[in-house]
């Protein structure tokens, strides 16, 4: 099996995290700006073994998408466009920010440190969510 890389995509900063080869656990890779993103896949796909990726999709309590999503949009054009072998899945990302928030507040993470890794543990989250449900089906 290959492995799936989870994307929390943000305006400024974006959270990736990658699965195990057997596709059972989510672990946090990296926060990294934005802007540097499509150079850091284009390295990175090559050198792991990548045949998804799933992005977190942005929703609000009434089930409409946050701004962000134009921005989301464009960035799976481009990719798709780079990679069309790599499948695209969304996940709704509904709390994945807040749950990795009190998360690092319980582990008692400084407040220093949260800025870069908060996108981090919302893109493990989305991709843990994805691959737990996948294993349901």
């Amino acid at each position: 099996m290959k492995k799936i890389l989870g994307i929390d995509y943000g305006k400024m900063i974006t959270g990736l995290s990658i699965s195990d080869i057997s596709q059972v656990f989510s672990f946090g890779l990296k926060s990294i700006p934005t802007k540097k993103l499509m150079d850091f896949l284009d390295i990175f796909i090559v050198t792991e073994q990548i045949e998804k990726i799933v992005i977190g999709l942005p929703k609000t309590l009434k089930n409409k998408n946050f701004l962000i999503e134009k921005y989301i949009q464009k960035f799976i054009f481009k990719f798709h466009r780079k990679y069309p072998k790599i499948l695209i899945d969304r996940l709704d990302e509904r709390f994945t920010s807040k749950i990795a928030f009190y998360t690092m507040i319980e582990l008692g993470i400084k407040k220093k440190e949260k800025k870069n890794i908060l996108n981090k543990i919302s893109a493990t989250l989305i991709l843990q969510s994805y691959l737990s449900k996948k294993k349901k089906n």
